[in-house]
């Protein structure tokens, strides 16, 4: 029977599953610390890994003698060395569209409170002196106002659909998929320097990137008191770059749900009102974190047993175990 190493804490419905599993024969580590250093000394056992946020590097990977899949806890993989798996012949599977909705409602919720300045009513209630704030009317409405979304993937369009019953004007900017053909609806895709322009909000849903996709040059080109939500990953968006055009004010308000170090310790983000952040949970919600253990741990039996989904699997050539 295969070895299963599972890293990182896991939804009570996954922990039943590997439960279920131990009791078919299949041996486990579960090791539920998010760091590299705590599952690394049992890799060598494994058939398979379950792997959560935390990095998987080329050195662990060497040491990984059995290893024929990895896992992924979501759909990103950039802390993933996936030249060392591919260099191996290990496969990377991901969740597919298990997120995608609490993802888009993360943003909509960015951008609601970056609008209605939440964070400065909070302050404005709960310390002596400051209920006299409401009468600088900082806040704002999003009806009628036009929100750019940078990559039009699933989450994109769930945000779109969202935004548009807000009544906002939506466009997208995408090249991937405007050459592999854009999906059929109200949504036209634009030009990045056009729609940096013409926004008024942006959320950003690209991968990383060897540059950030939101640099100062862009930030220079958006409206003055656009309005930023990033729930992509973290050097997306230039962090220094936006902390120095919200302090300016050049950018009105900002949702940030990842960073370029987590947790993001020293980041001048911390110090500004107008950003609105938290700790990388867009996609933890309790449903959709069931539903990504679920997904995780039965890609990685799937896999074993030769009956995985091709479309899940970032490296097809393994798609075979």
């Amino acid at each position: 029977m295969p070895h299963l190493l599972v890293a990182g804490q896991m939804h009570p419905t996954g922990e039943t599953m590997l439960r279920e599993l131990s009791e078919r024969g299949v041996t486990i580590d579960y090791v539920k610390e998010i760091s590299e250093q705590s599952y690394a000394p049992l890799i060598h056992k494994a058939d398979a890994l379950v792997i959560r946020t935390q990095p998987l590097s080329r050195e662990t990977i060497a040491r990984a003698d059995r290893l024929r899949v990895v896992s992924r806890h979501g759909v990103g993989y950039d802390s993933v060395d996936l030249a060392a798996l591919n260099q191996r012949g290990i496969a990377l599977t991901i969740v597919g569209d298990v997120n995608s909705i609490s993802v888009a409602e993360h943003a909509m919720m960015q951008l609601l409170a970056g609008a209605k300045r939440v964070l400065l009513a909070d302050r404005a209630v709960r310390e002596p002196g400051q209920w006299g704030w409401r009468n600088r009317l900082e806040q704002r409405e999003i009806s009628g106002k036009n929100l750019l979304i940078l990559g039009y993937g699933r989450i994109g369009r769930h945000l779109a659909s969202m935004a548009s019953g807000f009544g906002m004007q939506v466009r997208a900017h995408d090249p991937y998929l405007e050459r592999q053909g854009w999906p059929e609806g109200p949504v036209p895709p634009t030009p990045l320097e056009e729609g940096l322009g013409w926004a008024d909000c942006i959320s950003v849903h690209v991968p990383r990137a060897d540059r950030p996709v939101i640099g100062a040059a862009e930030i220079a080109r958006m409206k003055s008191g656009v309005i930023l939500a990033n729930t992509a990953r973290g050097g997306v968006v230039d962090e220094a770059a936006l902390a120095e055009a919200l302090a300016s004010g050049r950018i009105g308000a900002a949702g940030v749900d990842v960073f370029e170090e987590e947790p993001p310790h020293g980041s001048a983000l911390c110090a500004q009102l107008t950003a609105i952040l938290s700790p990388h949970i867009a996609g933890l919600t309790a449903e959709c974190s069931e539903r990504m253990a679920v997904a995780a741990i039965g890609n990685a039996v799937n896999y074993l047993d030769g009956s995985i989904a091709r479309d899940l699997v970032v490296n097809p050539e393994f798609a075979h175990a």
